[in-house]
Order: C-alpha cells, then structure tokens, then sequence
C-alpha cells in the first residue's frame, strides 16, 4: 500500500472499508433514479416524447390527444413522473406510462 494516500471511509451497508471516491461514486449512483417510459426505454432530460393515449389535464380544461409530441422534458427524481411545458399549459407533469421516447 506504499503511495497509496487515498483516504478510506467504512460502508455501513456492506460492511466494508472503501476508498473515498469509490463510496461517494456508489452513492451518487443509488440516488439516481432512472426513468423509463411505456415500453422501458429509459428518459433522460430534454429528450422528446409522444403520448400513447388520450389524457385529460385537470384544471386545464383540455385534453391531450394520442401522438402528441411533448419537446424538451425535464425528470423530477421520481421514477414515474416527468415534468414538462405544453401551449397553454403550465406546470404539465406527466406519468413516464403514458409516454414513448420520441
């Protein structure tokens, strides 16, 4: 371990004592949550997606109609819902099952 100088941190959920960088990697990795639409193809900010059925928007008064192409999505960090910008419609979150990537 000579020149080794990485500090090394103890891992409560596996028990075991890892690097530094190698924790903090395995962290950012467990809180990030992966998206994946109607047919499990996974979503990523700004990507476009098409609406598989007709959706009513409460308090919108409007309906979306199958096909509608949404641009430029934005993920919320919770795995079934985007959020998203429609003509005429503000704060639009939509559940990841009503959508395929485009």
């Amino acid at each position: 371990m000579a020149g080794d100088d990485e500090d090394y941190v103890y891992d409560e959920d596996s028990g075991e004592w890892l690097p530094a960088s190698e924790l903090a990697a395995k962290q950012a990795a467990a809180e990030t949550v992966e998206v994946r639409d109607a047919v499990g193809n996974l979503l990523a900010d700004g990507d476009s997606v098409t609406l598989i059925k007709d959706l009513t928007v409460k308090g919108a008064g409007q309906t979306l109609k199958q096909g509608t192409v949404i641009r430029s999505i934005r993920l919320t960090g919770d795995a079934q819902e985007i959020d998203c910008r429609f003509d005429g419609i503000k704060g639009l979150v939509l559940r990841a099952e009503f959508v395929r990537k485009r």
